[in-house]
């Protein structure tokens, strides 16, 4: 099986270096600052719309996006694991997975870059193809990345799964025609999950080793 996992909010608790990156930022720039409680509404759709968002709504320009990410990047490339950490379980449950002979797959709107950071940081040797942000690539719902991580693993028929938590991931795997189980641990509330008609929802890591066997879910 291949099973295709987000980043932020999936995999890992970013939101404190996320918006820690972000109020720097918007600081340097002359922008007023959020509390962290603030940022999970703000996050799911790439740095860009981060920024976006984070701006006063008058002053949401292309422009101004570019002047804070200029301040983002470089802040957010040295600190992005400054309070980023797995949620509980997380190792253990990808390491079974990989033992078990599944393949797996990070599909972020995180730029490329960070996104490999991370990854390789937190969960070395793990992940056969990480994906993040990348020039010319429509980012998430948009369905290339998916096709992407399959055309690099060369598989054209595979049982397929994507884990994620948030309604952009939702509609991704929708997009993609591929199986989705929600992760209620993230970013977005359990409530907000299921108003959005997502029926499978895994509350603690663990429970994804139960879904991998039950091939009627899939």
């Amino acid at each position: 099986m291949i099973i295709i996992f987000d980043l932020d909010g999936t995999l890992l608790n970013t939101i404190d270096d996320l918006g820690c990156a972000c109020n720097y930022a918007l600081e340097k720039t002359g922008y007023p600052t959020y509390p962290i409680s603030a940022y999970p509404a703000k996050v799911g759709n790439g740095i860009n719309n981060l920024i976006r968002r984070a701006l006063p709504e008058a002053e949401r320009t292309e422009e101004n996006i570019r002047r804070v990410r200029a301040y983002f990047v470089p802040y957010y490339n040295d600190h992005n694991c400054d309070y980023t950490r797995p949620y509980d379980g997380m190792p253990e449950v990808l390491k079974q997975l990989k033992a078990q002979g599944h393949q797996l797959a990070v599909a972020s709107n995180k730029y490329q870059a960070a996104t490999e950071k991370i990854v390789n940081h937190f969960f070395p040797d793990l992940f056969d193809v990480i994906l993040g942000e990348r020039e010319g690539v429509e980012r998430k719902p948009n369905p290339q990345i998916v096709l992407d991580i399959l055309s690099t693993l060369n598989i054209k028929h595979s049982t397929l799964l994507y884990l994620g938590d948030s309604l952009v991931d939702f509609e991704t795997a929708k997009n993609a025609g591929v199986p989705f189980v929600a992760c209620s641990w993230g970013f977005v509330e359990r409530e907000q999950l299921l108003e959005a008609g997502i029926r499978c929802i895994v509350d603690q890591p663990k429970e994804i080793i139960t879904l991998t066997k039950q091939n009627h879910l899939l």
